[in-house]
């Protein structure tokens, strides 16, 4: 379906880059297809959802949020509180943006917006890990389709009204036409060595920035390495790094980039990297098989219900992928597993192919197919 009628589209949704992520995807998609929308965004005061909808030029409205907990904290009340307070938000925005279909992404945030589309609009949740999270095992039961990224999650899923889908998880297609050349001009990296890139997700992840600035030094020896570290402001760890690469010889100095955010330069960074050393997102995760890439994965261990350790499996069943529990996760150990991979460029290719044969590059075309047939399905109804 393309038509000339804008679709007024809401995205419900965020928290993390990996619920804003298939959003993106999925404008982009609809952009390559010539389709016009009238697009509201609504997300949490604090998530990244809001600077990712000002880029894109998305009408963006925060609601009050309250985290959906599975343990015991003392947030957990006043938490409560904005619940009620993002719904009765959340409608006012519905009614008046009069949506033709809601996309929701899942993260805390996505509930009240859900709750308050429902029976106004159709509604298209996507759960992007191998598990089912808490706020989408709520928006299911309004919604007209569930799209799921991993064939595995099938059988968690129970009888309902909606219909189940396997899209996979999309990406951007911007990633699919990165450079490496242009990559490593940008860093100033040599071409002749290998380059080592190292994410721990949009705010960074200081367990692995300790581990990699304690290793740092016997890992400059055998690679080059890019390392996004994450908002100074959320973790200090920018700074110290950046202290720390300041103490380095100056033939080490050279080999060694910190960044606090790696933004639309990321497909070229993807596409120069030999090998990657991160946490199991699903949007990592995603990115990764789509692309075919080598990567360590050290799973964060107190996710949501422990989707990123699920997310992690799902690639090392395959042998797509090494998996080291962060408790495991000395400085000794991953450089060992580092040198052993950079040493053996046979075995960082068959992983590559392993993850790339997991991969769904047509993600994101997929979930605006069936973003598009629920609006057919209700332009049909009205007529």
């Amino acid at each position: 379906m393309t038509s000339n009628q804008p679709i007024r589209l809401i995205i419900a949704g965020g928290g993390t880059g990996g619920h804003v992520l298939p959003a993106i995807a999925v404008l982009q998609e609809l952009e390559a297809r010539q389709q016009p929308i009238e697009a509201l965004w609504i997300g949490s005061r604090t998530g990244t959802e809001r600077a990712r909808a000002a880029e894109l030029g998305i009408a963006f409205e925060p609601i009050a949020t309250g985290k959906l907990r599975r343990y015991i904290d003392l947030k957990t009340a006043t938490d409560a509180a904005n619940v009620p307070r993002g719904y009765w938000q959340a409608r006012r925005l519905v009614r008046n943006f009069r949506p033709d279909v809601v996309l929701s992404t899942g993260g805390y945030v996505s509930v009240p917006t859900v709750l308050a589309a429902r029976g106004s609009a159709p509604i298209l949740t996507h759960e992007q890990t191998t598990i089912l999270g808490m706020a989408n095992k709520i928006n299911m039961r309004s919604a007209q389709v569930l799209a799921l990224s991993f064939e595995s999650t099938l059988a968690l899923v129970k009888n309902g009204k909606f219909r189940v889908v396997v899209t996979g998880n999309p990406v951007r297609t911007s990633l699919f036409s990165g450079d490496a050349a242009r990559g490593r001009e940008l860093y100033g990296f040599a071409e002749r060595d290998p380059i080592v890139l190292v994410m721990g997700g949009a705010l960074g992840a200081q367990p692995i920035n300790q581990r990699v600035q304690a290793m740092l030094a016997g890992l400059l020896t055998e690679a080059q390495v890019l390392h996004q570290a994450g908002p100074d402001s959320y973790n200090g760890d920018f700074s110290r790094l950046q202290a720390y690469r300041e103490t380095l010889p100056e033939k080490l100095r050279a080999r060694y980039v910190v960044t606090e955010f790696i933004g639309p330069e990321l497909g070229d960074v993807y596409a120069m990297a030999d090998l990657l050393l991160c946490r199991s997102g699903a949007g990592t995760v995603a990115e990764i098989a789509a692309l075919g890439k080598a990567a360590i994965l050290i799973p964060l261990p107190l996710s949501g219900g422990g989707e990123q350790v699920t997310n992690a499996r799902a690639l090392a069943a395959k042998d797509a992928a090494r998996v080291v529990p962060q408790e495991e996760a000395t400085p000794a150990a991953l450089l060992a597993e580092i040198k052993a991979l950079l040493a053996d460029p046979g075995e960082r290719m068959r992983m590559g192919e392993a993850a790339a044969a997991l991969g769904r590059r047509d993600a994101g075309a997929r979930l605006t197919d069936q973003l598009l047939a629920l609006v057919e399905e209700r332009r049909s109804r009205q007529l």
